[in-house]
This record gives structure tokens, sequence and C-alpha cells, in this order.
């Protein structure tokens, strides 16, 4: 993308003055609680509305903006509502986790997997979240990036990483806390400018002309609309930028705060789908940036209001997934050690911001489908749906676990490498073998689940009847 040297100033300024404006307002965290559990200086948890911003902003990727808008640009209203299901994730893992806190007394999902299932599932369910969060990192340093220039340009890389960098460091300064307090802001700010960007793009063709674009067909984006209906049964469970927020306040507080979060988010979403349409409506080339292409139709101004949201989004999502992989580091590893965090957990959770800040841009610089972060990781962590579901019906179960995670691995792995037989598809769509994939894999897993249960009952009825 060519800029003039106004637009080229303002566009690096704005990125500048982002880092230093969250930087300044962060908050200084110096204990533990606030680090990890972002806490103010008098040790009390974030308030609801706090918490209800910070949920709902952090899961407006700024990737989940821009493919919101590519599937609305390829299959209308419809690809709108397959990726805006994704955000029921949100009150599903309200409303597990609530169980989970209540009737568990779980503290955080790797102590209850310990406990329920052993400290090898524990160790299972944290490699598959750092991989996770490693993904966020180069999945929302690349959308920044694209709208500084195209992949592989300097300008492209050089935005991404100077995005990391202002982000790594007000999250160095406050952990938890200070992503927290800044998503409130972040929140407010992505609401004002997207609500600007839709009142530029939707009276062009109104809102029923708009809504009337899709069929609700298997072959025209039903197929992922069904993907995500599955896999919202799972997906949440894997993502620490969601679920760590579930443990940090009363479980009561948390609850209203993820259901109204997830309401939130999926309006917001599917709102952001309608630029998508309105770029199909007006013939626009399918890309991989629909959201940059429809601003940049209609002039500079749009095009940096553009910008800003995905900053913004962008932002959310990265200080929550260095806040996050420090904490797993820090925090949580120790436990799968059966040790206490130590001393210098705060100091071994900012190194590890770091290295992830890092090592987590070299998919970005090498270039990668930034959808593939959302649909393909979704599918290796299908069995987490009966371990935390399902968890009620069994007591200490570790194989309980392992029959249903590692299938699930396994079918993530052959879809990625094109491995899953065609007859597994549903539909002749364009995801009907990622949704097969789903729907046969989350049976596979479930039966796994099931199956040292129906051992432990044979066993019993066996010995009362010799």
């Amino acid at each position: 993308m060519a800029f003039d040297s106004t637009m080229g100033m303002y566009f690096w300024g704005f990125l500048v003055l982002y880092g230093t404006v969250m930087y300044a307002i962060s908050p200084q965290a110096r204990t533990a609680s606030s680090f990890f559990g972002g806490t103010d200086d008098a040790g009390r948890p974030a308030t609801e509305w706090a918490l209800t911003c910070s949920i709902f902003i952090s899961w407006i990727f700024a990737k989940s903006v821009t493919n919101a808008a590519n599937l609305g640009a390829a299959h209308g209203v419809v690809g709108g509502l397959a990726y805006a299901a994704y955000w029921l994730s949100i009150p599903v893992a309200g409303i597990v986790i609530y169980r989970l806190r209540t009737r568990h007394g779980a503290t955080g999902l790797v102590p209850f997997l310990i406990s329920k299932y052993g400290r090898i599932a524990a160790l299972a369910f944290t490699l598959a979240i750092l991989i996770r969060l490693y993904n966020e990192v180069w999945s929302n340093t690349a959308v920044v990036g694209a709208y500084y220039g195209r992949p592989g340009e300097w300008t492209f890389i050089a935005a991404a990483l100077l995005f990391t960098a202002a982000t790594l460091f007000y999250s160095l300064k406050g952990g938890l806390r200070s992503s927290i307090l800044t998503d409130v802001i972040q929140a407010g700010l992505f609401v004002i400018v997207i609500a600007i960007v839709l009142f530029v793009v939707l009276p062009h063709h109104g809102v029923g002309t708009l809504l009337a674009v899709g069929d609700f067909r298997l072959n025209a984006g039903a197929d992922l609309l069904l993907v995500a209906l599955v896999q919202v049964l799972s997906y949440p469970f894997h993502d620490p930028v969601l679920t760590d927020r579930g443990f940090i306040t009363r479980e009561k507080t948390m609850l209203r705060a993820m259901v109204v979060a997830g309401i939130l988010g999926f309006v917001c979403i599917f709102a952001f789908s309608l630029v998508g349409v309105h770029a199909k409506l007006e013939g626009l080339p399918l890309g991989d940036n629909m959201p940059g292409a429809v601003a940049l139709a209609f002039g500079s101004l749009p095009y940096m209001l553009m910008t800003v949201v995905m900053i913004m989004a962008a932002g959310s999502t990265l200080d929550s997934t260095f806040a996050s992989v420090a904490k797993s580091i820090g925090q949580e590893v120790p436990l799968l050690a059966g040790r206490a965090p130590t001393t210098r957990a705060i100091t071994i959770g900012m190194w590890t911001m770091l290295a992830f800040a890092v090592l987590g841009n070299v998919p970005m610089i090498a270039g990668t489908d930034i959808l593939k972060a959302t649909t393909v990781s979704g599918t290796m962590v299908m069995g987490l749906a009966p371990v935390f579901l399902l968890a009620p019906l069994v007591k200490h179960s570790p194989w309980s676990f392992h029959l249903a995670f590692w299938p699930g691995v396994v079918l993530g792995v052959m879809l990625a490498g094109g491995a899953i037989p065609q007859s597994w598809a549903i539909g002749g769509g364009k995801y009907a073998l990622l949704l097969g994939a789903n729907v046969y894999g989350l049976g596979i897993c479930c039966a796994g689940f099931l199956i040292p249960l129906a051992w432990q009952r044979l066993r019993t009825v066996a010995r009362r009847d010799p």
C-alpha cells in the first residue's frame, strides 16, 4: 500500500502514539495478584463492567474482524453468521466455569485438570494452550501489518513489529491488571470507531439489501456455520485469554459478564461482516483483507479509521495473550511439577512475554493464512468438549481425558495435512471436509471419554454377579 507523506506520518505516528498512551495509562503491577489476577493495589478484583469490557474486546481479535468481513464478502450474511457464532463460546465457557467453581471448587482450569485427570493430562492441555497463544501473536500482528503494506514488504513487517513492541512494553508494566484497564478504553474507542465505519458503509445499499445477500445452503457457507456451532463446545477452553478471566471475580459476576460480552461480541462481529457484504454487492475482488479494501474504496479517512479499529482490536488481544502466557509459565507450569509458584513468578512471566513477542512473529514474517489459526486449532482441541462438559460423570479418570483429547489432536493434524478421507465430507461446500471432521471427530472424542466409565461400570456389575 503506497501512501503520500502526510498519510505515512499519520499511520506510523498513530502506532507510536498508541504505544505511548497505553504505557502511560497502564498501572504498575507490584504483586502477583495484580500481575496475574488483575486486582488493584488494595487486592480488589476487577468490577463487573470492567470484566465485561475486557472479555468483549479481548475476543474481538483483529483477525476475527478481518475474517468476518472476508466471509461476508464470500458468502453474504451466512458467512457473517458463521463467524459470529464463535462468540457463543463465551457464554458456554461462563456456564461451564461457573459450574466448575461452584460444584468442584476449581481455582483454574489447570488445577482442575490435575485433580480430575492427572498431571500428564494437565501438561497436554498446557501445551495446547501455549500453541494457541503462540498463534494469537502472529495472527493479530499480521492484520495490523496488512494496513501498512503487503505481506513480505518491509512496511508490513516493520509495522507489525512496532505494534508488537508497543503492546509488549505496557504489558510488561502491568500484566493482567494493565490488560483489563486498557481493555476498557480500547472497547470504548472500538465501539465508537466501528460505529462511524458502519455509518459510512451501510447506508450505501441499505440494511435490508445487505441482509438479503446469502443463501443458507451447505455449499454457500452454511457448512462453516455448522462447524462453528460444533466447535463452540470445545473452542473456548483452549483460550486462556477468555478462561483466565473466569476465575478473577465472584462466580455470578463472572457469569453475567461472560453472557453479556458474548452477546455484544456476536452482534459486533455480525455487524462488521456487513462490510464484506457491501464489498460483495460492489463487486470488489475477493482478498484476504476485505475491510481494508472497502475502506480504501471510500477514501483516506475511512481507511485511517479502519486502521484504528484493527489496532484497537489487535492490541486488546495481544496484551491479553502476553498476560495469559506469563501466567501459564510463571504460575501454572510449576503446579504441573507439584510445586508452588516461586517468588520469581513475575520475572519469569515477563521473560516469557518477551520470548513470545519475538518468536511469535516468525509465522507473520513467513506469511500464513490467518483463518487457519481458528479453524485448524479449533479442530485439534475438539476433545476438550467432553473433558469439561461431561466432567461430572467421572471421578478421577486420566484415561477419560486421554481417550478424548488425543483423537481430536490426531484428527486436527490429519485435517491440516490433507489426510482426512473425502468420504468424511458433509455436503459439497468449501468447508465440507472440515464439517465432517468436526462432527464425526466430536463423536469419537465423546465415545473415547465414556469408554473408561463404561468399563468401570461393567467391572462393577461383574463383581456383583459372579
